[in-house]
């Protein structure tokens, strides 16, 4: 889950150093001796997955410019570090010129190299993202921006391209966060109607006495409080899509409006005289069995049959757990430069745990689960106890979990206790009715549990609680627990010493 960095050295002694100081900040390295080995990496199978590339500038082969030139033809956004010994200005002049990200001399310190890797890459992130929000606010997001590696959304992929080509109704059909909303915009921005408005309809959240005026808009004075001329969503879509989410909610009189609307490409605003033309690409999207509440009538089978044209089924996460690894790497390289932290990926076991996670919530969850731990993070790795609720409900076990009441305190009480509730060393962090105990309740009990557990040896229970032998016999008076109340013998406070 790390991120991947080639260094590119024909020195086989620098490549050593370097990776091994790259290796120690939580990167993954890849190396090649030369220009040419460099190129071929880049192209081939395993390029997606370089993140970076640091550079040497004189190589037998092919020399590091040359190299530079090239990448920024086939890989114009990939960020590049020269590392060399020729330090002139003339020389760093001509690097950046070619497109080099950053400049460095040999023999430069583990630390300064970290530290441009890392703000290279969180340049690149960043950059990465206000592009893609503005092509997202441009109307002009495509498939490729999309992150997905499995086999199953590339078919999504493969006949969303196929439907924009055409102003054929499309229904996305899938449960609730798996991005049926990008896919539709991903629709968008691949039709002739990309940079046209794109303008979202959730049909379950409009108020009922409102779904006309939204939908179709209203009149100056059509009705009380309609103090000045309102357009509906469908004018405000013409000329580009209608995206009508979580269409299974919508009223049964509404649905009868709609469909007379999609018939004649015409609306009705509330308190007009005569229907509006309008030019709308309809996409529509629901969580629900459309077929189900046909045969229910709860849905009309005229409608369905009209926005069930050209159905595409985004399958839920847990059917795509190969795209898990991509979209964690996305979500924290995006989040740790937005809330400048220096988390640079995760763990083999925290991945793992991912992986195998179900996602109730899909994307949306995954998202959300990702962003928290990134918060919460004090490190450069991702680890399992940055994750405490999934490690909770994977019953994953409490040394795997290291230190998830540092990470997040509030998730303590999630967890099951670390010993069987029969055993006589169990310590529960809740009372019978569920709420959490006093901190002085559970010291109280942490203390006699060290003494049961230690056979009354006070200088090894002091030892294990990490508190002297005068610090653990004044809580004992203090919470009148007396040695001699010890299952077993106890030893003798130390006695005071005399003038």
């Amino acid at each position: 889950m790390a991120q991947t960095i080639l260094i590119v050295d024909d020195d086989p002694v620098q490549r050593r150093l370097l990776e091994a100081a790259i290796s120690r900040a939580g990167m993954t390295v890849v190396t090649a001796p030369g220009g040419g080995p460099a190129l071929d990496l880049v192209s081939g199978p395993r390029g997606e997955q370089i993140a970076l590339v640091l550079l040497d500038l004189v190589m037998p082969d092919i020399d590091g410019l040359e190299v530079l030139a090239k990448l920024r033809v086939s890989h114009p956004d990939l960020p590049v570090i020269v590392l060399t010994a020729k330090g002139g200005i003339d020389s760093a002049v001509e690097a950046m010129r070619a497109g080099a990200n950053d400049f460095l001399v040999k023999p430069a310190s583990p630390e300064r190299i970290t530290v441009s890797i890392r703000n290279q890459l969180k340049i690149g992130t960043l950059s990465g993202e206000v592009t893609r929000l503005k092509k997202k606010a441009e109307y002009r997001l495509v498939f490729a921006d999309l992150v997905a590696k499995s086999d199953e959304m590339r078919q999504v992929f493969r006949l969303g391209v196929r439907a924009a080509q055409s102003t054929i109704p499309i229904l996305i059909e899938g449960e609730s966060g798996v991005g049926k909303e990008l896919i539709a915009r991903a629709i968008q921005g691949s039709s002739d109607r990309a940079g046209k408005p794109f303008v979202t309809v959730n049909c379950g959240a409009i108020p009922e006495n409102l779904i006309e005026s939204i939908l179709f808009g209203h009149e100056k004075g059509s009705f009380t409080g309609a103090s000045e001329r309102h357009l509906g969503k469908f004018q405000e879509a013409d000329g580009g899509t209608l995206f009508l989410d979580e269409i299974g909610e919508l009223r049964l009189d509404m649905q009868v409006k709609l469909l007379r609307a999609l018939q004649e490409n015409e609306v009705d605003p509330v308190g007009s005289k005569r229907p509006v033309k309008v030019d709308v690409r309809i996409i529509s999207a629901t969580n629900r069995d459309l077929s189900e509440l046909t045969r229910e009538g709860r849905f009309r089978e005229d409608l369905f049959y009209r926005l069930n044209v050209f159905p595409i089924m985004v399958p839920p996460l847990r059917d795509r757990r190969e795209d898990v690894p991509a979209l964690a790497r996305h979500f924290i390289t995006r989040f740790a430069a937005e809330e400048h932290k220096p988390v640079a990926g995760m763990t083999p076991e925290a991945a793992d745990l991912l992986q195998r996670f179900s996602w109730p919530g899909n994307v949306r969850q995954l998202e959300n689960t990702i962003f928290r731990a990134v918060v919460l993070c004090d490190g450069s790795m991702l680890d399992v106890c940055d994750f405490p609720q999934i490690a909770a409900a994977m019953g994953v076990e409490a040394k795997n979990r290291r230190a998830f009441v540092a990470a997040d305190n509030l998730d303590a009480g999630m967890f099951a206790p670390t010993l069987p509730a029969s055993s006589p060393y169990a310590l529960s962090a809740t009372d019978a009715s569920g709420h959490m105990r006093k901190l002085e309740e559970m010291e109280f009990e942490l203390i006699r549990l060290a003494i049961s557990r230690y056979d009354g040896h006070m200088s090894e229970v002091a030892r294990r609680l990490g508190i002297g032998r005068s610090t653990l016999y004044r809580k004992l008076k203090e919470f009148g627990l007396e040695p001699g109340d010890a299952t077993e013998p106890v030893e003798e406070p130390p006695r005071q010493a005399t003038a």
